[in-house]
């Protein structure tokens, strides 16, 4: 029996020397129970979990700087829009900020003269509607009485209006939807005011802008990005000059067709067309036709059928001939990848992305042309668009050939060859 200790357990001695190891179980160094956690672990962890906390972060502050990251993109194309002006003047000795004032001055007065005069015109002739509306109605329940063979009065559709739970309905939502028009209304103010002081800034700074970015960049990485900036001046001003020509387009069309039709303020309304169908995008074809609907209306119901008609045809001719044309010339890109700029563009980005993804899309296919290698094309005549003598049968052949091959076609051919 081995001797044991206090503890009750083996009283291990030392072997011998030259006396062969005792034989036990092996011992673990990771998993024995004097075993370590590995240095590295700890930090790996925290590292991890540093990096998810950012990630979050960031996403959070992103999606909390959204509206802001928009109304700087825009401000940077207007600023980009107006650098051409500023610089001209800047370099007639005007100082670039003057200069930016000066523009951003001009701008506004036109803006708002317009605005004037379009909202007078617009409140006559609402006011006009609403007195002569009662004349319309009684037309219209006269046409009803006379073809249907009733006896509709206006007394009572207005008594009925006026007690119906829809009507009532309408001016309690109404009442309680002011607050939010008006909380719309300043915050659009406020994004407006916004988006006017960045592009100040960025067009009365530019060079500074301009030289602190390449500050930080080596001298090669610097003359692209100065050529990528006046890549990008280009393509926004070919791309405004590209609107203001289908704007001038669309409001002398829509004139011609107001003045026939004798509608009052055709001047007026053809210049809220061209503007608007060409620089509010998505939603600025139907409120520019609108407006022109509703003056007709007041002259003649069927002229504003007419006008709606004019509207939506000269829509297509624009979408499919007159903007492909136009912005292939002045922005230089192929109309099929406009078209697919400012459909992805409106996906990202809504109207903005719409608005601004023609000349990013020009600028970046300019930019990077200068990367692509590009070869001397073969005179093959398949690239011409023809397949080239000798290239194969045409139609006629391979139909005569298919005739040779039928069953029975060597006795018709031949005349025959049985035996007689």
């Amino acid at each position: 029996m081995a001797p044991t200790d206090e503890t009750g357990q083996a009283a291990q001695h030392p072997s011998a020397p030259g006396a062969p190891p005792p034989v036990g179980p092996p011992v673990d160094p990771v998993a024995g129970p004097g075993a370590r956690m590995p240095r590295w672990l700890p930090r790996a962890m925290v590292l991890a979990l540093a990096l998810i906390a950012v990630f979050q972060l960031g996403s959070w502050a992103f999606h909390q700087l959204t509206g802001l990251l928009v109304n700087i993109l825009i401000a940077f194309f207007l600023a980009l829009a107006v650098e051409p002006a500023v610089s001209w003047m800047a370099a007639r000795g005007v100082r670039r900020g003057l200069g930016t004032f000066l523009v951003f001055l001009a701008v506004l007065i036109v803006a708002a003269g317009f605005i004037t005069l379009l909202g007078s015109m617009l409140a006559g002739q609402i006011i006009k509607i609403v007195e002569d509306f009662p004349d319309y109605l009684d037309s219209v329940i006269n046409w009803i009485n006379t073809h249907f063979h009733t006896e509709l009065r206006r007394v009572d559709i207005q008594e009925g209006l006026l007690r119906s739970d829809w009507l009532r309905n309408y001016v309690q939502n109404s009442a309680t939807g002011v607050l939010d028009v008006s909380a719309q209304v300043l915050g659009g103010l406020f994004q407006l005011l916004t988006v006017g002081l960045f592009s100040f800034y960025f067009a009365a700074d530019g060079p500074r802008l301009r030289r602190t970015i390449c500050s930080v960049l080596p001298p090669a990485r610097q003359a692209e990005v100065l050529r990528a900036w006046e890549i990008a001046v280009n393509k926004t001003g070919g791309y405004l000059y590209s609107r203001g020509l289908m704007a001038l387009v669309s409001g002398l069309a829509h004139y011609v067709l107001l003045e026939i039709l004798e509608v009052p303020y055709a001047p007026v309304l053809a210049v809220w067309v061209g503007l608007v169908s060409q620089f509010i995008p998505t939603i600025g074809t139907y409120l520019a036709g609108a407006l022109p609907m509703l003056i007709a209306f007041t002259v003649d119901p069927w002229y504003a059928l007419w006008v709606l008609v004019f509207v939506v045809v000269y829509q297509q001719f624009e979408n499919y001939v007159l903007q492909p044309k136009l912005t292939s010339r002045t922005v230089d890109i192929h109309p099929a990848v406009a078209f697919g700029s400012v459909v992805a563009g409106t996906a990202l980005l809504g109207a903005v992305g719409a608005l601004i993804a023609i000349p990013a899309i020009a600028t970046l296919q300019a930019f990077l042309g200068a990367y692509v290698k590009r070869y001397d094309v073969t005179d093959d005549p398949r690239v011409h668009g023809h397949r080239g003598p000798g290239r194969g049968p045409g139609p006629i052949t391979r139909a005569r050939r298919l005739w040779i091959r039928r069953p029975g076609a060597a006795d018709v051919r031949g005349g025959g060859t049985g035996a007689g």
